[in-house]
């Protein structure tokens, strides 16, 4: 499965007023496609959208709170994971895309394919953990992502994605709000219910 077919079976399942922080590069290109107010795309900062995500979820308890975040991101903040399992916000919940490249820099290895990223969620006290293989079908991934929408946070969902093939070219446009337009688009959904 791909970033792109991923992120659509995410959307399918995400429940209305869910607020989405998603990690810069690929990911955020392919969550704009499917653009909202709802929606924060980090445009830089490269592994902070689970912290802001966080934050956000600890501050707005009674708004679910979901981040996509890229393999190559959370490897670079995994403090997140312990944050999350000791603050235990029940609205929150970390979806990892790994494709197993940093691809928005040229699909350099990560190193997620020998770290099991749903083990480390699990010994950090995340209270679900749930996996989806690159094979699965779409269906599979709505599913879960359903499941993990329903559990109380913190939950986690691993999902393995197909690297991108040279010369295939991004998922999607770069995102055409500036970072002013973006965060005050952002906080007006975030305070409205």
């Amino acid at each position: 499965m791909k970033l792109a077919e991923a992120l659509a079976a995410l959307e399918a399942a995400r429940p209305a007023g869910t607020l989405a922080v998603s990690a810069n590069g690929y990911i955020s290109r392919a969550l704009f496609t499917r653009d909202r107010a709802e929606n924060f795309y980090m445009l830089g900062s490269m592994g902070l959208a689970s912290s802001i995500a966080l934050g956000l979820a600890a501050s707005r308890p009674e708004r679910p709170v979901v981040v996509y975040d890229g393999d190559g991101n959370l490897l670079m903040n995994l403090s997140t994971l312990a944050v999350a399992a000791a603050l235990a916000p029940k609205n929150f919940r970390h979806v990892v895309l790994d494709n197993g490249a940093y691809a928005s820099t040229g699909g350099q290895p990560t190193h997620a394919r020998t770290v099991d990223l749903g083990r480390l969620a699990e010994a950090a006290g995340y209270r679900k953990v749930l996996r989806v293989a690159e094979n699965d079908p779409p269906a599979r991934l709505e599913a879960a992502a359903r499941e993990l929408f329903a559990a109380p946070g913190p939950a986690f969902l691993h999902v393995r994605v197909t690297p991108g093939q040279a010369g295939e070219g991004p998922p999607g446009k770069r995102v055409a709000l500036t970072p002013e337009e973006l965060r005050e688009r952002f906080a007006a959904a975030a305070r409205a219910l």
